[in-house]
């Protein structure tokens, strides 16, 4: 009798950690990058967004990234050697973006990345390359003084190279922007632990756990072509304190 009793007892208890846990993950699954109101990003990883990702080695993305390095790796050859020597620098777009890493010299921390992500917006023309989606390499771009998403976020990453960010602490990141449904390319810089978004689309910058209408889906990491496993995992603030 006392066993049974017993036993009875054990069952609920059982029961109402599995509602409890189940409740949880419900909570976590239901707080995705696409949900409405305030979140925590749940992390994971350490890459931007805390969302896992592996190396791809074919695909249409990885074939313009491995292109567009020996161009981007030719372009910061050329940019250093104008940066060293600007009275025989023969590339006037060499010379418009080495005054954009200037005045980024210029500041520290966070003032650098927004100087960088301000005067790039500034300076290119918003263009739309078509069916072709040509992605071009820094100089390429101010050349022509025109580009569209990636052009912006591959010269923001020569500018902040230049400028003195480790390769280490850069990306370009390959979202889905759920409000335009489209994809679009951005840069990523990470600070003090934390990743900041550096978008063509807005002045200001902002973490990617701030970012509500961006799923990510590859990011791109010196030679690496990354893509990301799943959508980041979000937990309401409310649910987090009361944890």
């Amino acid at each position: 009798m006392e066993t049974a009793a017993r036993s009875r007892a054990w069952r609920a208890i059982l029961i109402l950690c599995g509602l409890i846990l189940l409740g949880s993950a419900a909570e976590l699954r239901a707080g995705t990058l696409l949900s409405p109101g305030a979140g925590v990003l749940v992390r994971k990883s350490a890459e931007p967004f805390g969302v896992f990702a592996f190396a791809i080695s074919s695909g249409s993305l990885q074939q313009k990234w491995s292109t567009l390095k020996d161009k981007l790796d030719d372009d910061m050859v050329q940019l250093a050697l104008c940066d060293g020597d600007r009275d025989n620098c023969v590339s006037p777009a060499a010379l418009k973006l080495l005054a954009i890493v200037d005045q980024a010299r210029a500041r520290d921390g966070r003032a650098r990345l927004g100087e960088t992500n301000r005067a790039i917006n500034l300076a290119i023309h918003a263009a739309n390359d078509g069916t072709d989606d040509v992605w071009s390499s820094p100089l390429a771009t101010f050349a022509r003084g025109a580009g569209d998403c990636e052009d912006y976020a591959i010269a923001k990453l020569a500018a902040l190279r230049l400028a003195g960010i480790p390769p280490e602490d850069l990306r370009i990141l390959v979202v889905r922007d759920a409000r335009a449904g489209e994809e679009h390319a951005i840069a990523a810089a990470r600070l003090d632990g934390h990743w900041l978004m550096l978008d063509n689309r807005r002045m200001a910058m902002v973490e990617d756990d701030a970012e509500r209408s961006y799923q990510p889906l590859f990011v791109l990491y010196q030679s690496a072509v990354m893509k990301y496993v799943d959508e980041p995992v979000r937990v309401s603030i409310a649910a987090a304190e009361a944890r």
